[in-house]
């Protein structure tokens, strides 16, 4: 099974974190049926998670044994994207989450999780090497995913049930914005450093 990787866990823990179709979705259903009700959904978000990244991750590995520039690629790309998630955080911030109007069911939720460009940036940047070539390292990275992707989960919920109410007036939804927006964006800066590396490595 693989080791505990810092950059792994600390990377993909401000990912979960950040703001999104599938955080929006969780938080509005802890505040439209409450943490208990809501709770059923963080399989299905596991779920698409997983389908998503085994996916990519997959395409990712045979794709680069004919074409090595394509990890390079995907690489910048998530990078971009991330950048982007981060200025769309930013100039978001102080909204509250709960806003959308979507029903908030197993099936929107998985189909939002499967579709999120994370799931790229996950098996692309932060998986290990090899993890979708051998088995061990998968259930390793998988199993370290899944104990990451639950607890934040149910934080989501939990701020989505609690924003109703006035035992966390003192929070400022804006400044957490707002960091979670550094974060995100000093990240996709270190993964367009892995990717100049990457490409100065001789073939």
């Amino acid at each position: 099974m693989a080791g505990i990787d810092t950059v792994f866990l600390l990377g993909t823990a401000a990912i979960l974190l950040t703001p999104g179709p599938t955080n929006t979705l969780l938080a509005a259903a802890g505040l439209a049926k409450g943490v208990r009700q809501a709770a059923p959904l963080v399989g299905f978000e596991l779920a698409g998670y997983l389908t998503g990244i085994t996916a990519w991750g997959l395409f990712l590995a045979f794709a680069q044994t004919a074409y090595p520039w394509v990890g390079i690629v995907v690489r910048v790309a998530s990078s971009v994207y991330l950048a982007y998630v981060a200025v769309k955080i930013w100039c978001a911030a102080g909204e509250h989450a709960t806003t959308r109007k979507e029903p908030i069911g197993p099936y929107a939720l998985f189909m939002a999780t499967l579709l999120n460009p994370k799931a790229l940036v996950f098996a692309s940047t932060l998986f290990p090497a090899h993890s979708f070539e051998r088995m061990q390292t998968y259930l390793g990275s998988i199993l370290q995913f899944a104990c990451l992707l639950v607890p934040i989960a149910f934080i989501w919920i939990k701020f989505g049930a609690v924003l109703g109410g006035q035992r966390f007036s003192f929070i400022n939804p804006e400044k957490l914005q707002r960091a979670a927006a550094l974060v995100i964006g000093v990240f996709s800066v270190s993964i367009v450093g892995s990717a100049v590396r990457l490409s100065l490595l001789p073939g």
